[in-house]
């Protein structure tokens, strides 16, 4: 399975989070629904089983991503 680019998982978690505050503030079956898509997907996206694996794996491999995309080089200092 490929691995999430940085911005799919920044959209999967923020849709994720959207449907979850929808749901907890007024919940009917639609925000039910879209949180359980917003669930599904993330765990696709992951390979986990449940939504607490799948946000700790997106949570590894955002700093996975982070540490490869902006990590200074060796010759680079903090004020360059």
């Amino acid at each position: 399975m490929p691995l999430p680019t940085e911005k799919e998982l920044r959209e999967v978690l923020a849709r994720f989070a959207q449907a979850r505050i929808a749901h907890d503030v007024h919940p009917t079956g639609s925000t039910s629904m879209n949180l359980e898509d917003a669930v599904d997907t993330l765990c696709v996206m992951t390979g986990a089983r449940t939504i607490e694996q799948a946000l700790l794996t997106a949570d590894t491999l955002l700093e996975e991503h982070t540490g490869r995309t902006h990590a200074p080089q060796e010759d680079e200092t903090l004020a360059a």
